[in-house]
């Protein structure tokens, strides 16, 4: 049984890559096949419509459920039908641009009675890491540990790019104590949100997850169940970690934005006394200049106006001094 598009290379529909490919393990190894073959691996990335009809004919596979996955606002959950499970689960995605982004994308994995199919609608590194064989113990003919190993790199992924947020985090707080600008706000800003969004994903990871754990979607064995618990610790503690994160980095925001509206305060309380100070003389010498008025004290000594502003400048800066305005 083969379908259209097996053992080529990946191509491009209008600028974006979609690929399907077969693998399954053999001889305790993950082999890349042409033909679909009882106990293997179909994956799908960003399929056309005639590709998911394909497939759907093909493999007796409900169409709702191939297309799930395609629409980004899915939510983690899980659904059966007809002998079909479906379970959406949310992936960890990061963007490198101007600054690195980090969000998520639904990843679906339908389980048949002889294959495992995935669909999503981005290249993900945790489906090419089991595809390339890095993830032991994965064997796409044991399709419920198969799937818990995909949801442990899952979990495992999490707590990877957490650990790249805290560094970045830190780093970006080293560059607002030196320059307070603008420019690292936003990127904390960034961070804020993608630490949002890794949350909401876990959660409902979470549920999804213990659903499975009651044994009522997916048959489970006894070596599945210590698995699953172990994809629920990871998920569990990358949930905590990412709230943990996020309070510091919400935290770090309202801090600086309060010492830069401090530095703001002191800076016009300078401008304020220099005003003041320039004030004086002004007055000092606007009274001596005018011709109108005669009769002045000391009108014939020109240095005087200059010794009584100097004197007055003095007094003025003392008492901004000790009241601590200058």
């Amino acid at each position: 049984m083969t379908l259209p598009g097996i053992g080529r290379a990946p191509a491009r529909r209008k600028g974006v890559v979609f690929l399907l490919s077969i693998h399954k393990t053999m001889n305790g190894k993950m082999s890349r096949l042409d033909a679909i073959q009882d106990g293997c691996w179909v994956n799908l990335t960003n399929p056309s419509e005639d590709e998911l009809s394909t497939v759907a004919a093909t493999l007796n596979v409900e169409p709702t459920f191939l297309r799930a996955a395609l629409d980004e606002e899915e939510t983690s959950r899980v659904d059966t039908e007809e002998g079909q499970t479906l379970i959406i689960i949310d992936l960890p995605a990061v963007e490198k641009g101007d600054a690195v982004e980090y969000s998520t994308l639904p990843l679906g994995i339908i389980v048949t009675g002889k294959h495992i199919i995935t669909v999503c609608l981005k290249e993900s590194s945790i489906l090419k890491d089991m595809q390339d064989g890095l993830v032991r113990g994965a064997e796409t003919q044991k399709r419920t540990s198969f799937i818990l190993y995909m949801l442990l790199q899952v979990a495992k992924r999490y707590l990877q790019y957490l650990k790249q947020i805290d560094k970045i985090y830190n780093y970006m707080e080293r560059q607002l104590y030196k320059s307070q600008r603008n420019k690292e706000l936003i990127q904390l800003l960034d961070l804020e949100k993608s630490l949002v969004y890794f949350n909401t994903s876990l959660k409902a990871n979470e549920v999804t997850l213990e659903k499975i754990l009651r044994g009522r979607i997916v048959t489970l064995y006894e070596e599945d169940h210590d698995l699953l618990e172990d994809v629920l610790i990871e998920v569990r503690q990358a949930i905590e970690m990412a709230q943990i994160y996020s309070s510091i980095i919400s935290g770090m925001m309202d801090a600086f934005a309060s010492v830069i509206s401090n530095n703001l305060n002191v800076i016009m309380k300078v401008l304020t006394s220099i005003t003041i100070l320039l004030t004086i003389p002004n007055i000092i010498f606007g009274f001596y200049g005018m011709n109108i008025v005669t009769g002045l004290p000391l009108d014939r000594f020109w240095w005087i106006p200059l010794v009584i502003a100097g004197a007055a400048i003095a007094v003025v800066a003392v008492i901004l001094k000790r009241k601590d305005l200058f």
